[in-house]
């Protein structure tokens, strides 16, 4: 495969209108070089969705990720203030912490040079005969670190507009659920063998509800009712009205923030380029995605609930009735996902139309054109 051919392919598919709209060519998916200009145009400047700062209640409190081939440590420091920090040692470039968890000091395990949560130097062995080592002059890069609506973000661009002035017009559009005041009650990592685009895009529409979870949420999925409005420039979005199966699926008894049919709906977030929220009235469930190859990406998934479940006398049982079917849809969604990248590397694989409820996948596409090749965007909704 030529370099240049999934770029060409892509800007091809790009500029069809939504009638006409198929879905992305497979080299988009399996190309090396594209994924290096995606790696290069997109995770290394876009801000990047780590966890929930609930997650994080206390000093020393941290956990780890792996952005664009930098490693982060995410902490709360002794002020109580989120901070983000390079998660490599300035002695001999050791990577620091791993996973999650609560430490006094971030201490490097290979010679224990030991930093503070403010990233300064604390402590070095053997250094004192060292003639212009000075601690004071070794203090951990800092990375942005931003909460928005309860979520914690970490950006490689210094440039980079917030996270607040980027999703203004989400944070109108669920005002009304409180998202900020939910709780993240798990959250886990995974790795699953497929590409991330496609997990993206299988969290985007709802139109694989009925077939793929069959034996969870698809029969309590009404396609005919679904809205999938067009979406803006840094997300895409719909809704699901429905009489949920689980009470924590519609609003407690007890939530006087939410009136009439906002009482039944489910909001669909597909935040650029892969922060996917599913919130309900009263529970939410995220997935953040980054690409380990073409067929592999890391998934952060977590999910909780919201302030009237959380103090529900139940809630530990709420929490457990939804680990539990949310753990039953990741099983099929993995099987789903992982089957659509075994069939997009096949030398006779070819992209077919989209379905009107797949305008999500529609936006998705308009979004990846636009920051890898420089696509005109708005030219292809205007046509729309």
């Amino acid at each position: 495969m030529s370099p240049d051919q999934p770029v060409t392919e892509l800007l091809e598919t790009a500029r069809r209108s939504l009638p006409d709209a198929k879905a992305m060519p497979p080299s988009v998916y399996t190309s090396g070089a594209f994924l290096a200009r995606e790696m290069e145009t997109i995770f290394a400047k876009e801000w990047m969705c780590v966890g929930r700062s609930s997650g994080l209640a206390h000093p020393g409190d941290y956990l780890t990720y792996e952005l664009a081939g930098q490693p982060v440590v995410v902490l709360r420091d002794q002020t109580g203030a989120l901070r983000a920090f390079s998660n490599v040692c300035l002695h001999r470039m050791s990577t620091l912490l791993e996973g999650t968890g609560n430490t006094r000091a971030i201490i490097c395990p290979y010679h224990a040079w030991s930093y503070g949560l403010d990233g300064r130097l604390r402590g070095a062995p053997f250094m004192t005969a060292t003639t212009g080592f000075a601690k004071h002059d070794y203090v951990l890069p800092s990375i942005r670190c931003e909460e928005w609506l309860g979520w914690i973000y970490i950006t490689l661009d210094i440039e980079r507009p917030s996270v607040a002035s980027t999703l203004a017009p989400a944070a109108d559009m669920v005002s009304r659920y409180g998202m900020e005041n939910y709780t993240e009650c798990f959250r886990e990592t995974h790795v699953w063998d497929t590409n991330w685009k496609v997990l993206a895009e299988n969290f985007m529409e709802s139109y694989h509800l009925p077939v793929c979870h069959a034996g969870t949420v698809g029969g309590h999925s009404k396609l005919s009712e679904m809205e999938c409005p067009p979406g803006l420039a840094a997300f895409n979005y719909h809704w699901i009205t429905k009489e949920a199966s689980l009470p924590i699926g519609n609003a407690h008894p007890s939530n006087t923030r939410l009136e009439g049919r906002w009482r039944k709906t489910t909001a669909l977030l597909a935040l650029y380029p892969s922060h996917l929220i599913t919130l309900t009235p009263g529970y939410f469930w995220y997935l953040s995605l980054h690409p380990k190859g073409t067929g592999q990406v890391a998934m952060v998934f977590g999910g909780g609930l919201s302030p009237e479940f959380m103090a529900d006398s139940r809630a530990a049982e709420h929490v457990a009735t939804l680990k539990t079917l949310l753990d039953e849809v990741n099983v099929e969604d993995r099987g789903c996902t992982e089957k659509v990248f075994r069939g997009l590397k096949a030398d006779r694989a070819r992209a077919g139309h989209l379905s009107h409820l797949e305008r999500p996948i529609y936006d998705f596409m308009l979004y990846l054109a636009d920051r890898t090749t420089g696509f005109e965007r708005t030219s292809a909704l205007a046509a729309d």
